[in-house]
């Protein structure tokens, strides 16, 4: 395996170090899946997760997987880069965007379909290849913003566990990043010059559908919050971690 070896600040380091001891999320003979997005946020955890490989007490396999929805999509600048740094990496192909049209509304909300069919085929993948757990890349910043937006629309108190495990699957789903700021994630994306993959593999812009308005209104609305009250999104990460449920309505807690 080649040592070269991504440039990762000591802070991030310590959020996903931290996150894997309290949750226990991996350990001894563990085989992990990543979702590899190319996005700045999976590609950073694809060289977290391999500089832990090199350096954890125990020993376990990870494998980066990026579902091809069968549009075209280029992935060469990402297996590429996987290549360079030794990071296991598989394209699994997909017909999930021909079939898209028979399951989406003209003019309807898209990211809901893709993101189910996507995880769907992550989820297969996991159970037919041997890897009982699955690593996604959500953020602070992803479970503050799902927080409001089930608030605001949904009427419910929910956010983004850091580990769970899927209904109808045995796969289990780790959050390493939960408690990393996005803007850290994206700072070590670019002092590294990763080739991010952006918009331009986003189904959405090859069929006619609404752009997604709701989580960049949320995110817009929580930067502006911050900017008035800092340490913000820390006394998010507290809140998140010491829920008290008994102070609610809900009769199940009191």
């Amino acid at each position: 395996m080649k040592t070269i070896a991504a440039r990762l600040p000591k802070r991030v380091i310590r959020s996903f170090t931290q996150t894997i001891a309290d949750y226990n999320l991996i350990g001894e003979g563990d085989r992990v899946l990543l979702g590899l997005s190319g996005g700045k946020d999976s590609l950073t955890l694809a060289h977290l997760l391999l500089r832990a490989q090199r350096r954890a007490p125990f020993k376990f396999e990870f494998l980066a997987v990026t579902i091809d929805y069968g549009m075209g999509e280029d992935l060469t600048r990402t297996a590429a880069h996987c290549a360079e740094y030794g990071i296991p990496y598989h394209i699994e192909k997909t017909n999930i965007f021909e079939a898209a049209p028979n399951h989406i509304r003209e003019g309807s909300s898209f990211c809901s379909y893709f993101s189910r069919m996507r995880r769907g085929a992550l989820y297969s993948f996991a159970e037919k290849n041997g890897y009982e757990t699955l690593a996604l890349a959500h953020h602070l910043d992803d479970a503050a913003e799902s927080f409001f937006m089930s608030l605001f629309y949904g009427g419910k108190m929910r956010s983004m566990p850091p580990v769970y495990y899927a209904s109808d699957h045995k796969v289990k789903i780790i959050r390493p990043l939960i408690k990393t700021r996005e803007a850290q994630l994206a700072e070590c994306a670019k002092e590294n010059g990763f080739p991010i993959v952006g918009d331009e593999n986003c189904p959405a812009f090859q069929m006619n559908v609404k752009m997604p308005r709701v989580r960049y209104e949320t995110k817009a609305w929580l930067k502006e919050l911050e900017s008035k009250k800092a340490g913000l999104f820390n006394q998010f990460r507290h809140a998140f971690e010491t829920l008290d449920a008994k102070s609610f309505a809900d009769r199940r807690y009191i």
